[in-house]
């Protein structure tokens, strides 16, 4: 839509249990989307504000694909909730009609099942959970981490990292807190164990059905909640027998049910809401 001398954008806001995202359709809008006007949009107070942006649909190998990019401009291999959102999306825009489908991110394909007429609530399967670190990556490990003790800004913790399409640092706790995940969540994401930086989960186990987590995501800070966050919290207190194969977990955002089958893939299941819809003139980059 031209104004004058200058472009309307237009993005959708939605959340996940308090993750906002904002979707930027690249066949409703002509942006060049750069680190920098990412991190602008994304702003809290001085640009709309998000935790992160879908940009997409693309089309690849007959599949819809979606970009995500962390509020700091990185772009992120998956999110949960950034995967319901963008579903939800499609959805409400007619680019998919039927009650499943496959959608394409960095860090591979992810199975989407509506399970409302709305789109509003969703089961993902979000593959599988790899320990090896090398998935990570990890510098200096050739094995498996669970349940070891790393150490970070000078004390040790009992650490389980994994990948679930993005790497995650799992620390049981009974100290599961914001204050001690923003405390301890920046020396984690940036520690030198880990060249790609690391999103951090605090965990505590309340029984063999549910988890209590909170999240400190690389190139986000703390948020509410995380898709990705609960299943590797789920998948790693599952691998090391302190929960069933189906587990609640509750962030401050919200619960989602995680499922771990028989072969390993994890399913989750969650809801999202609409917020509304932003314009925003492109003079707000200059």
């Amino acid at each position: 839509m031209q104004k004058g001398s200058y472009y309307m954008l237009t993005m959708q806001k939605y959340h996940g249990l308090g993750n906002d995202y904002l979707v930027l359709d690249p066949n409703k809008n002509q942006i060049a989307l750069q680190e920098r006007k990412v991190a602008m949009l994304c702003r809290r107070n001085f640009g709309v504000g998000a935790d992160g942006i879908l940009y997409g649909p693309f089309w690849e190998n007959g599949k819809i694909k979606v970009n995500i990019y962390n509020p700091d401009g990185s772009e992120a291999e998956r999110s949960g909730n950034g995967v319901r959102i963008f579903a939800k999306y499609l959805k409400d825009m007619g680019y998919v009609t039927k009650r499943r489908f496959v959608l394409a991110t960095k860090a591979g394909d992810v199975e989407v099942e509506f399970l409302d007429e709305q789109g509003s609530r969703m089961r993902v399967n979000m593959g599988t959970a790899d320990f090896l670190s090398a998935a990570l990556p990890i510098d200096g490990w050739r094995h498996e981490i669970i349940n070891e003790p790393l150490m970070f800004h000078g004390s040790l913790y009992n650490t389980t990292c994994l990948s679930v399409g993005n790497p995650n640092c799992v620390i049981m706790t009974e100290d599961v807190s914001c204050q001690k995940a923003k405390a301890l969540g920046p020396y984690v994401e940036n520690a030198s164990y880990f060249p790609n930086r690391m999103n951090l989960q605090l965990c505590k186990v309340e029984s063999r059905k549910r988890l209590r987590i909170e999240i400190y995501e690389r190139g986000a800070g703390y948020t509410a909640s995380s898709g990705t966050g609960a299943c590797a919290a789920a998948a790693a207190a599952y691998r090391m027998d302190l929960v069933d194969s189906k587990v609640t977990v509750e962030m401050p955002g919200g619960e989602l049910l995680i499922e771990m089958a028989a072969d390993g893939t994890i399913f989750m299941t969650g809801d999202v809401e609409k917020v509304g819809t932003f314009t925003l003139a492109e003079d707000f980059f200059s």
